[in-house]
């Protein structure tokens, strides 16, 4: 049997000396084996600030609230991106109610510790002064700092927490996990009392039951007089995900390959009418759906990578993403209802033409219908990105309009999803970089992928759509280290057409910088700069003439030559005379 996930986990809380316990304590592992794999397993601890009378309420709700909440993430999202999202709601929440007292006194205010266990890695969210730490091999480290300040003289404070204020500042790490770790969260109540060293001896006795070790530790501080709540959850790492190589393949193989496919076969209920593309990494066929009439196109693996278990995992998470996105511009896999027999997966069909084919067939410059085909792209990119992925192969051959204008995103082959890229696996995963006139310059330096790598590819599709030529012409094609990106250089549009507003120009080089800290962090921003003038880009640079305007300046030129031309040709010919 495959390995899974599997802790142990304990927990304990008292609310010592004080009138009330204000500390939560939580937890969920999912039953679901999907679920597990997708989102891990989530412990959580939190420590009501006890100068607020609403304290135990706001220590619940961070509790609650996260173990329930980061489950209903989507499981596209990275867990850095499902917990944070999911913190910054509660402490919104926290905030709002906060200044409905319009007391000080009654805030909702707590401290927070957050630790996710997916696939073999541990990630930690962290707010405040609870602890989180790791017992490895007998040693004790803290793993997280405690949010206190401590002015000279003074006693020390609570630096941050969740509910005092509507930005929140979250401490995130992620480490790797190994079989037998031990995690140990705790409130002041405990590790204020009780030294690190005592701790890691309490730990060691190897005392199975962990409801009673955490049970031994709160006693233990309040012997040392502590004198908050005390409260403290362990969990301990007994088995992780499978990293057996043969176990992984033989799970990706469950299906086999389809047989060839032409004109008139017949698979899972699908027949085949025609071949529509074909590459070296995979096969497109138009196909009936023989109980509903309907066109779908079938996606076929290429037999070269049989025995690829990378290729075959990129493969089925295409399905996997395209099943996930929502969206009128963005291709749609159709679910399947009868049981499949072989590795392939269904997406409607679209009636059409490539963006490159449109390109090609334009004989005259609409400004109006490219940034309405912009705008349309955007929407569908925008759904990659609201699920944590990245498209990383926006490029003209990828985006189809209809007949009636619809434009629509396809293929998910080079898509990189965050909540997958979360999970470990012996497979040896190669980022593939789409075509490279539209790669952003961050990938050809291995550097790692934005929104605004996206950005970067669809600003030189629209640049191409103006001129019909690229931003950098071959230079980026042709780079592949950073001095040969710096040497790049931006062809002003003007260079290749006229009639195009300065501000329009400007939009598609900052879409197109170099840098990615220099572009437009968010597509609308784009958008909003192609339809109406930036007041930034308003006032036209003061260039020389033949960077403004090259068409211009030539012009010009070769009109002054001919008139000096013809001048001396006259007083030639005068002279003659």
């Amino acid at each position: 049997m495959t390995a899974k996930l599997r802790v142990d986990v304990g927990s304990y809380s008292d609310k010592g000396i004080k009138e009330e316990n204000q500390d939560s304590i939580g937890h969920f592992i999912p039953d679901n084996l999907n679920l597990l794999s997708a989102k891990g397993a989530a412990f959580t601890l939190a420590d009501g600030v006890s100068s607020s009378a609403e304290a135990k309420q706001a220590s619940q709700a961070c509790v609650t609230g996260f173990v329930s909440d980061y489950f209903s993430t989507p499981d596209s999202w990275s867990v850095k991106k499902s917990g944070g999202k999911v913190l910054t709601s509660i402490n919104t929440w926290l905030f709002g109610q906060s200044n409905q007292f319009h007391d000080s006194s009654r805030g909702l205010v707590s401290t927070f510790c957050g630790l996710v266990l997916k696939s073999t890695t541990a990630h930690l969210f962290h707010v405040g002064d609870s602890r989180i730490y790791l017992l490895r091999n007998g040693k004790l480290e803290q793993l997280t700092n405690d949010h206190r300040i401590q002015m000279p003289g003074e006693p020390e404070y609570l630096a941050r927490a969740m509910g005092v204020d509507y930005r929140l500042d979250i401490d995130y790490k992620n480490i790797p996990v190994e079989v037998g770790d031990q995690f140990f969260i705790s409130t002041d109540g405990v590790h204020d009392y009780l030294s690190d060293k005592t701790i890691q001896k309490m730990l060691t006795t190897g005392e199975t039951d962990l409801n009673a070790l955490c049970e031994k530790i709160v006693a233990q501080s309040l012997e040392m007089d502590s004198q908050d709540n005390i409260s403290c959850q362990l969990v301990r790492v007994k088995e992780l995900p499978s990293q057996d190589a043969d176990e992984v393949f033989a799970k990706l193989t469950e299906l086999p390959f389809p047989p060839e496919l032409y004109e008139g076969v017949v698979i899972d209920g699908y027949r085949i009418t025609r071949e529509l593309h074909a590459s070296s990494t995979s096969q497109l066929y138009l196909a009936i759906d023989t109980e509903t009439d309907d066109k779908v196109v079938i996606k076929t693996p290429s037999v070269n990578f049989e025995d690829d278990p990378a290729y075959i995992e990129r493969f089925q998470l295409e399905e996997w993403a395209g099943r996930r996105i929502e969206s009128p511009h963005v291709i749609r896999t159709v679910e399947q209802e009868r049981p499949r027999h072989f590795l392939y997966y269904i997406m409607e069909y679209i009636e059409g033409k490539t963006l490159e084919q449109w390109m090609e067939d334009q004989t005259e410059l609409d400004l109006t219908v490219i940034r309405n085909i912009v705008s349309q792209a955007i929407s569908g990119l925008r759904a990659f990105h609201r699920l944590d992925m990245l498209h990383q192969d926006i490029k003209p051959g990828n985006i189809m309009i209809t007949p009636e204008g619809l434009v629509k995103i396809v293929d998910f082959g080079s898509t990189k999803i965050a909540g997958i890229a979360d999970i470990s696996t012996p497979i040896e995963r190669k980022e593939l970089l789409g075509t490279k006139n539209y790669t952003a310059p961050e990938y050809l330096i291995e550097q790692p992928g934005t929104t605004q790598s996206d950005l970067f590819a669809l600003g030189c599709i629209i640049y191409e759509m103006i001129t019909g030529k690229l931003p950098y012409g071959d230079g980026l094609a042709k780079a592949s280290d950073q001095r040969s990106l710096n040497r790049l250089k931006y062809t002003p549009i003007n260079y290749h057409i006229e009639n195009v507003p300065h501000w329009v120009d400007k939009a598609i080089r900052t879409a197109v910088q170099v840098d990615p800290q220099n572009r437009y962090e968010k597509l609308s921003e784009l958008e909003s700069d192609l339809r109406k003038p930036n007041s930034d880009y308003l006032k036209e640079e003061q260039l020389p003439l033949l960077q403004r305007n090259p068409l211009a300046f030539w012009k010009g030129l070769s009109g002054l030559l001919l008139v000096s031309n013809l001048i001396l040709i006259y007083l030639g010919a005068k002279n003659d005379s």
